[in-house]
């Protein structure tokens, strides 16, 4: 008797485990990061601040082992609440944007408006992808976007499998591109604007090498989204994520044959949201707007959609409070992402992870020593994944390491800006992309699977420009 494949595949599915839930596997990503609190010596750095602009500078060559305070199984739990604190600002933002998406979403002009453009692409949905990766790495590039990119993650998911595409394509579409868009980071203030600071480099300086970057970086990233995606679209059952999609995401299919008409205040509303996004990355280049300002803007959006589509101030409180509800999820995860940081911080092993760095770099041979400050940037991002403070932990020692090798200053703040970008889309600390995965409900074991090709190709990439960087001179 011949079984049917979809049928098959449903049977497959009973026995198919169930993955780790994303805070689970940050869970034991908490206990790994304690037991190096116990492998790793406990060291620092003296610490001076600058006068001008705030910034704490690392000393150089002041490092000293001290005694080990390694963390207690009470600190895991107490380092929760440290790292919600610590992301607050983040955290806090990130409701602040889901509130607004409430009121939007609750408007249905999105979804409308939406609809109608799959409707009009019927056979060559694949213009879209190209389209929507460019407008994700170009707010990367210029604007530092990645964690608000979390908020879009339902309406290209319901594109995606409106298409005919997979959920992970969803993710693809938009982390894929954010990530290349910071390898490029042509006026990031939050990695290049804060390395250059602290190299002491004209602000944004060696743009056109960075454009460089960014095309390459972005036209194998789209290349590769629209080759796995028309590849599903031809057999969905070649998808890594079949059986979750079919079991968790068939009902964000959205009816094009039953498409409401968009009306006036459909439109009006979708003029008021776009004018707020790009209001706010007008700002962040404009007056270097973050997150607090772009809250402001965001909320004075969002009630504007609302009275835009002729809702009671009733029904706007409620529509936010409930788009808030929807991102409780990735908040917490990035929480937990942030207690990791600060169980690595309290145990004073940081500072150590950074001394091995700095001594494996000045073991290396000159020609190679570019090479390895990419590579150990790469890797550091998985323990502070975050740019702005990886910029501030470790430009000030690798600067004057720089300097010392005969590389340019310039050419040290590529080898960060390209390490701090790759990992951010494949690291068990990312807490966007995971937050991403857990919306769509996808395990992070078969994102890996689905963005590994693509990542080596990355890193070949930018091992190339970094090559090129330290052959120039980049200055």
């Amino acid at each position: 008797m011949t079984i049917d494949p979809k049928r098959r595949a449903v049977r497959g599915q009973a026995k198919h485990p169930h993955s780790l839930h994303a805070l689970l596997l940050l869970g034991i990503v908490l206990l790994i990061c304690t037991a190096l609190t116990y492998l790793i010596p406990a060291g620092q750095y003296e610490r001076i601040t600058d006068e001008v602009t705030g910034i704490e500078h690392i000393v150089p060559d002041s490092f000293t082992f001290i005694e080990r305070s390694p963390t207690t199984f009470k600190g895991i739990f107490d380092s929760l609440t440290s790292g919600l604190y610590r992301g607050a600002d983040i955290i806090f933002y990130l409701m602040i944007v889901g509130g607004m998406f409430g009121i939007v979403n609750a408007t249905g002009a999105l979804n409308i408006a939406i609809a109608n453009l799959l409707k009009l692409l019927r056979g060559k949905e694949w213009l879209l992808i190209p389209v929507l990766m460019i407008f994700f790495g170009c707010g990367s590039a210029f604007c530092a976007n990645y964690e608000e990119y979390l908020v879009f993650v339902p309406l290209i998911l319901a594109c995606c499998i409106t298409a005919g595409y997979d959920s992970l394509t969803a993710v693809g579409i938009i982390f894929i591109s954010a990530t290349a868009g910071y390898a490029g980071g042509m006026t990031n203030a939050f990695t290049v604007g804060r390395a250059q600071q602290i190299a002491g480099l004209p602000l944004y300086s060696g743009m056109r090498f960075r454009m460089e970057i960014f095309i390459c970086m972005m036209l194998i990233s789209i290349a590769y989204v629209m080759w796995r995606a028309i590849a599903i679209k031809k057999n969905p059952m070649t998808s890594i994520c079949y059986l979750e999609d079919r079991e968790y995401n068939a009902d964000k299919h959205l009816n094009l044959n039953r498409i409401p008409k968009m009306t006036g205040r459909h439109l009006i509303t979708i003029v008021c949201f776009w004018a707020g996004i790009i209001y706010a990355a007008c700002m962040v280049v404009i007056k270097h707007y973050y997150v607090d300002e772009l809250a402001g803007v965001f909320l004075g959006t969002a009630i504007l959609c609302g009275i835009a589509a002729g809702f009671s101030p009733n029904k706007i409180c409620d529509s936010f409070v409930k788009g808030c509800k929807d991102i409780i999820l990735p908040c917490l995860i990035i929480g937990t992402v942030n207690a990791s940081i600060v169980l690595l911080d309290n145990a004073n092993v940081l500072d150590t992870v950074l001394y091995g760095c700095a001594y494996a770099i000045e073991a290396l041979p000159m020609s190679q020593r570019a090479y390895e400050m990419f590579v150990l940037h790469d890797l550091f991002n998985i323990l502070v994944p975050s740019g702005s403070t990886q910029a501030a932990v470790t430009m000030p020692l690798m600067i004057p390491l720089a300097d010392a090798c005969g590389i340019t200053r310039q050419t040290a703040v590529i080898a960060y800006q390209l390490g701090d970008a790759l990992t951010n889309a494949i690291s068990p600390t990312s807490g966007e992309v995971l937050a991403a995965l857990a919306i769509c409900k996808v395990p992070f074991s078969k994102w890996v699977r689905y963005l590994l090709p693509l990542f080596i190709a990355w890193f070949i990439v930018s091992l190339v420009f970094v090559g090129i960087a330290d052959q120039m001179a980049l200055a």
